[in-house]
């Protein structure tokens, strides 16, 4: 199962607002953090990282994979981030039922719960990433601050 394995994952933002994802194993984190931006209908225009800690602050927790790592600005606290164009999903996410925080844009701080549901092996003829699971009604991206006011006049 080594090369052909698939990790499904599960991202979400709340409870009920989630997409699982199938990706071969062997992607990198990099390819992860595309693929759920994309099934949310985000532009990956930030930086990100993935965190081990689920609460609290989650930015010491260690080992933390950020692509200030690749970038060669490391930012985070202790300047020890991993990277995450060189780490696959398999090294991140050795078993079902690990689970990490996703950070997605620093200023705006989307945080997405990513957790293995499931290991599997590849279908032929299946283009991997992909989403096999769309619950709730993704937000935008950059929500329309005027459209607040432009309501009220």
């Amino acid at each position: 199962m080594a090369e052909a394995a698939i990790h499904i994952v599960r991202a979400a933002l709340r409870p009920k607002l989630y997409r699982d994802i199938e990706i071969p194993s062997d992607r990198s984190l990099y390819d992860l953090a595309e693929a759920i931006v994309r099934a949310y209908a985000f532009d990956l225009d930030h930086a990100f990282g993935f965190f081990p800690k689920l609460t609290g602050h989650i930015y010491d927790a260690k080992p933390r994979y950020e692509l200030f790592a690749d970038m060669g600005a490391d930012m985070g606290e202790g300047g020890d981030s991993l990277s995450v164009k060189k780490t696959t999903v398999a090294q991140a996410f050795p078993k079902v039922g690990k689970a990490m925080t996703f950070v997605f844009d620093y200023g705006d701080e989307w945080r997405f719960r990513v957790e293995v549901l499931a290991l599997g092996e590849r279908e032929p003829r299946k283009r991997y990433p992909r989403v096999v699971a769309s619950v709730g009604k993704a937000p935008p991206q950059y929500p329309d601050l005027d459209e607040d006011f432009d309501e009220e006049e």
